[in-house]
């Protein structure tokens, strides 16, 4: 999992979605190359995302204001992408914008080292 720094407060887009079957390879270039764009957009702070072998998947990326998830949004190869996503690759999607006010991290440092040996 990435990790990330960041003191709160800050957003997170939720993007919950059911792929379709079909045109996996295209998919997934696209889907690093959007991960590769939000990367050197100003505001964003990183991404976790999970796939599960029915097609739903989630992906949080998590940004340090609403106006660079409105540039995210507008920006021109990221709208490609997301008429593509509409016309080829999800058979539906949720998308959820949150303030994060608290956040607060654990680990089990015993099995860390346990996994690390």
């Amino acid at each position: 999992m990435e990790s990330f720094a960041a003191t709160p407060p800050y957003y997170v887009v939720v993007f919950t979605s059911q792929r379709t079957h079909g045109d996996d390879d295209a998919y997934v270039a696209i889907a690093d190359r959007m991960v590769e764009l939000a990367r050197v957009q100003p505001g964003f702070l990183g991404i976790e995302s999970a796939r599960g072998e029915d097609g739903v998947g989630i992906t949080v990326s998590y940004w340090q204001s609403a106006d660079a998830i409105r540039a995210w949004h507008a920006e021109a190869e990221h709208r490609e992408a997301q008429r593509l996503g509409y016309e080829r690759w999800y058979a539906w999607f949720r998308l959820r914008v949150c303030l994060v006010e608290r956040a607060y991290e654990w680990e089990n440092l015993a099995q860390s080292r346990q996994g690390a040996e």
